[in-house]
């Protein structure tokens, strides 16, 4: 069972680093659309927006923060490379009918004896209610 948790922990460790990952690709594109200046790429292709040049990043910063979302996306997908090869392999398919089988037994089992305590606890009651109602007031 503890072994369970600790794979339950690294898929959940996978969930947070994914939805990390999607934070800084959404936050790079939205930087990226909104600060970069628009450059003619080919001479058949004029510009035909211009962007206000104080809500433009100068090209060395634009290039440095390029780099540092670069980076930071490597960084992200890495970590999220480790934690895919912790997780551990699946079991044959075997292996886990024969888990799933012996699992769905010890449930049946704790139902009956819960079952049997419920009853238990009934008749205590009512043993107990006819003995109030027997006794002199």
């Amino acid at each position: 069972m503890l072994q369970e948790l600790s794979h339950m922990d690294r898929i959940t460790q996978l969930q947070d680093e994914i939805q990390q990952l999607l934070t800084i690709m959404a936050n790079s594109v939205a930087y990226l659309t909104a600060k970069a200046n628009f450059t003619q790429v080919s001479p058949d292709v004029p510009i035909t927006k211009h962007r206000n040049p104080e809500k433009v990043d100068a090209p060395e910063v634009f290039e440095a923060n390029k780099k540092e979302m670069v980076n930071d996306l490597m960084v992200k997908a890495k970590q999220i490379e480790y934690l895919i090869n912790s997780l551990p392999e699946p079991e044959p398919e075997e292996i886990q009918a024969h888990r799933l089988q012996e699992l769905e037994q010890e449930m049946s089992q704790a139902n009956e004896e819960y079952i049997r305590a419920v009853n238990r606890a009934k008749n205590l009651y009512k043993k107990a209610k006819i003995e109030l109602a027997i006794q002199p007031a």
